[in-house]
């Protein structure tokens, strides 16, 4: 009986195996390695995000606020498809649906994932599963003890391991014969399932015969179960063995790019475009390497805010060939407030709205733009067919006939404006003026009717890449009504406004175009057209008529954020501005400066927007030295909250005890300007140097004065065309006092050479178009203060950093055109050396030091 029933199960899964085997995949990869759609064979290109409630902490943490776990797939899924996205791929966290043995376990993740999938079918993004990531279920948390190989076996060992290679195998066929129990087809059969990518970053060792024979093995056994869809394997991970991964039988090859490193542990500013202008692949050579089709399994620019870098990211994608590309990683709108799903990276549309809709702009570059073509070098290439993108604005734009998408206020008119049927933004344009700091959608359901989304107010309140915590609010979403505009000939200028999402009964008549709105999703109608025959569950793509997702505010407490100027010109009028959240309308802001000889200058802050208050010092109060103050929330009681601290107690009560001060530095007349001292400024640079290990790199240490550091660069074993340094933002620096900048005409670095080569420092101004000015001097033993005229930097290339990962994305970058040389449009200063044609022989160690450099009038 047991026999017989094998074989009846035996059959049974071989006479599926033989009828799936007949049935054409959704896609196709053709001779050519291009990526195709069965139907039509037009060339695939998708692009979305990776996202990972499902497991690990993402599954915890959702969990750990009692929310539905499902229904956040919902909310999450919603949004993804409001920003565009139609990709999505996972590491699956093998170790928390298997045991050691490679056995699919029937648990909440699995089920979790499965609801997953039938949820981004409902929304038409397609699906590319990794089913092995080879690492625990911690981070950023430890990890917990789990059944899964994964367990047992570390990265290192499972690609090379018998029994750990024979439990992959295992898990592959049974996870690829899984039955969905929401779309009642296994992963083989799912249409929307379109290709695999065997396993996520894999670590491999050995004869690169191992790596191509463990490759085939994990092929083998997906095809072995009918598996006829694209198989991808990650080439970039491990360089030296790209050859062996290249004559493997898999279809295609997954890359990732990190153009702007990971884990700062603070925001980065400054312009990182030129991080994105190129990506270069080292594989072409290898012949087996050639018609294989290209995907991009993880991106991002971490550690940023600015809008303005994805759309230059799917342009320099396309430019290489890729046909799927996913950010890494979306985060849930559960926990989105902490951002603590991954501290390095950051989006949510609700929470990041400006880089929601680059990413929203960013598909579309993906899809329309031709393949392999080439618009050139930054800052040639900023504008880009109907796309620009802008680091001084942090601005990201599509205008096209039918659509017109900004990630920030801009002056660009639409194409057409009596054409258009799809707007999204933030800010205002020449068609929606709009103060708010949410995002909004506004999409033509027909002629007369729109439909309006608009999202709440997301106010950032603290550094969203600093050392993460679920009780530390990040961004603040605010409810608010707020003043709109909208200019559409298609409804005039008096139209009707209703509410259609569930629990908003809002209604209005819009006059000159003008109303109050709150966050949810409206109908606007021209005045005078019926609507009434209009169906509730109408669509547009994926999104229905009367759908809104958004959370409510995560914190209720007042809290006032502030950005001190690094020092300022003496005797100018100072402004300072605060941004403040759950505030009343009748409390008040109030700016106190300490002064040297007399009471505090008290002055009341003007509320500019609800949420953004300023106030000016005067200029007889800013005199040389140090300006310290704090800012103040005073309630209709005489309560106050004192900032920076968030200290509560009456700030003019003799035993008041905080004495917490922001503070900034006024420069005495023509006084010098710094641009880096090693002391203040070692954490925020961004260094360079090639893995010298104990006896050399990059280090602080102490000075020749008690209390300095000094930048110490040292070179063991110097090479041929080595090179090694330091980027530092210093815009920030200038902007106190930019009245004054046109009078500076030197730069002055203290430096000094203690060990090695006479081998000149190396000191670059790069602008906020990318353009690189630099100037060579030569060292002595000592420390001296080496004086360079303005005059004498020309133009020059500059180091991309931080270092964009993988590493053999381009080092140096130079701009396509250049300007003349203006000291108040400087973003960043570089400290290198390089040791250019070196003598072969020379084995001499190289060390320099600088502690300062500063501008000089």
């Amino acid at each position: 009986m047991i026999i017989g029933a094998f074989f009846c199960l035996f059959s049974i899964n071989q006479a599926s195996i033989a009828q799936q085997s007949k049935n054409k995949p959704l896609t196709y990869i053709d001779k050519n390695g291009r990526w195709r759609w069965t139907k039509g064979n037009e060339e695939i290109y998708l692009f979305g995000v990776n996202y990972t409630v499902p497991f690990a902490y993402g599954y915890r943490s959702v969990k750990a606020l009692n929310i539905d776990l499902e229904k956040e797939i919902d909310q999450d899924v919603y949004h993804l498809a409001r920003m565009g996205a139609d990709a999505f791929r996972v590491h699956i966290w093998d170790t928390e649906i298997t045991d050691t043995a490679g056995n699919l376990l029937q648990n909440e993740h699995l089920k979790l994932f499965d609801y997953l999938i039938s949820k981004l079918k409902e929304r038409n993004i397609k699906i590319i599963i990794t089913p092995i990531a080879f690492w625990g279920n911690g981070y950023p948390e430890r990890d917990e003890h789990t059944a899964g190989f994964s367990s047992k076996y570390n990265k290192g060992q499972a690609t090379v391991n018998e029994n750990a290679i024979k439990a992959q195998e295992n898990y592959l066929k049974q996870l690829l014969q899984h039955v969905n129990p929401y779309t009642k087809l296994n992963y083989r059969d799912e249409p929307d399932i379109i290709a695999a990518e065997l396993n996520n970053e894999p670590s491999h060792s050995g004869p690169k015969s191992g790596v191509t024979a463990y490759i085939n093995r994990l092929a083998a056994a997906a095809r072995s179960i009918g598996w006829q869809k694209p198989l991808f394997y990650n080439i970039s991970q491990s360089p030296y063995y790209a050859d062996a991964v290249a004559k493997s039988t898999v279809n295609g090859f997954s890359f990732q790019w990190y153009p702007t490193g990971l884990v700062a542990g603070h925001e980065q500013k400054g312009n990182f475009l030129p991080n994105v202008d190129r990506y270069t692949i080292p594989y072409d050579t290898i012949p087996e390497f050639k018609n294989k089709a290209k995907m991009v399994y993880e991106f991002d620019a971490a550690d940023l805010l600015q809008s303005n870098m994805y759309p230059a990211v799917a342009k320099s994608f396309k430019l290489a060939g890729f046909q799927w590309v996913t950010q890494f990683a979306y985060d849930p709108l559960a926990t989105a407030y902490a951002n603590t799903e991954y501290q390095t990276h950051f989006l949510n549309l609700a929470y990041t709205p400006a880089k929601a809709i680059s990413f929203l702009i960013a598909n579309r570059v993906f899809h329309l733009l031709p393949r392999n073509k080439n618009y050139g070098t930054y800052p040639a290439d900023s504008t880009f067919d109907v796309y620009r993108v802008s680091y001084q604005n942090s601005l990201s734009e599509m205008n096209t006939t039918k659509e017109f998408y900004y990630s920030g206020s801009t002056s660009t008119a639409p194409f057409d404006a009596k054409k258009l049927e799809h707007v999204a933004g933030v800010g205002s344009s020449a068609l929606i003026k709009y103060p708010g700091y949410g995002a909004y959608f506004l999409d033509k359901l027909e002629n007369g009717v729109w439909r309006l989304e608009v999202m709440p107010d997301a106010i950032t309140i603290r550094d969203p890449f600093e050392r993460p915590s679920p009780s530390r609010e990040v961004v603040h979403l605010q409810w608010s009504a707020q003043p709109m505009q909208i200019s559409l000939n298609d409804i005039g200028n008096d139209f009707n406004i209703k509410a259609v999402n569930d629990g908003n009964s809002y209604q209005t008549t819009a006059k000159d175009g003008s109303f109050n709105i709150k966050p949810g999703t409206y109908l606007l109608t021209k005045k005078g057209k019926n609507t009434n025959n209009l169906p509730v569950k109408t669509v547009f793509g994926t999104i229905g008529l009367n759908e809104f997702v958004a959370a409510k505010s995560h914190d209720d407490k007042p809290y006032l954020e502030h950005q001190p100027f690094t020092e300022v010109s003496a005797g100018k009028a100072l402004t300072i501005t605060g941004k403040a959240i759950n505030l009343n309308d009748s409390d008040k802001v109030i700016l106190v400066v300490n002064r040297a000889f007399g009471a505090p200058l008290t002055l009341a802050m003007e509320r500019t927007t609800p949420y953004d208050f300023k106030a000016v010092i005067p200029e007889a109060s800013v005199a040389p030295g140090i300006l310290t103050y704090r800012l103040l929330v005073q309630t209709p009681d005489k309560k106050y909250l004192a900032f920076p601290g968030n200290h509560s107690g009456d700030p003019f009560s003799w035993d008041y005890l905080n004495t917490d001060y922001w503070q900034t530095f006024v420069a005495a007349p023509e006084g010098n300007l710094t641009l880096f001292n090693t002391t203040t400024d070692r954490t925020n640079a961004n260094p360079y140097f090639p893995g010298f290990g104990r006896n050399g790199g990059i280090r602080f240490i102490a000075g020749e004065e008690t209390g300095q550091l000094t930048l110490n660069m040292s070179m063991p074993k110097p090479q041929v065309n080595q090179a090694m340094g330091m980027q530092l933002f210093v815009g920030d620096k200038l902007q106190g006092r930019k009245t004054e900048l046109a009078s500076f005409t030197r730069i002055i670095v203290r430096a000094r050479k203690t060990a090695g080569l006479a081998v000149p420092l190396r000191i670059a101004l790069i602008n906020k178009n990318a353009q690189s000015y630099a100037a060579y001097v030569d060292l002595s033993s000592d420390f001296k203060n080496i004086e360079i005229p303005l005059t004498a930097f020309k133009p020059d290339s500059s180091l991309l950093l931080p270092r964009p990962y993988p590493g053999f994305m381009p080092l140096w970058f130079k701009a396509s055109s250049f300007n003349s040389l203006n000291i108040s449009n400087t973003d960043k200063l570089e400290i290198t050396i390089n040791t250019g044609t070196l003598p072969q022989k020379n084995n001499e160690p190289l060390t320099i030091e600088v502690e300062k450099v500063w501008l000089q009038q």
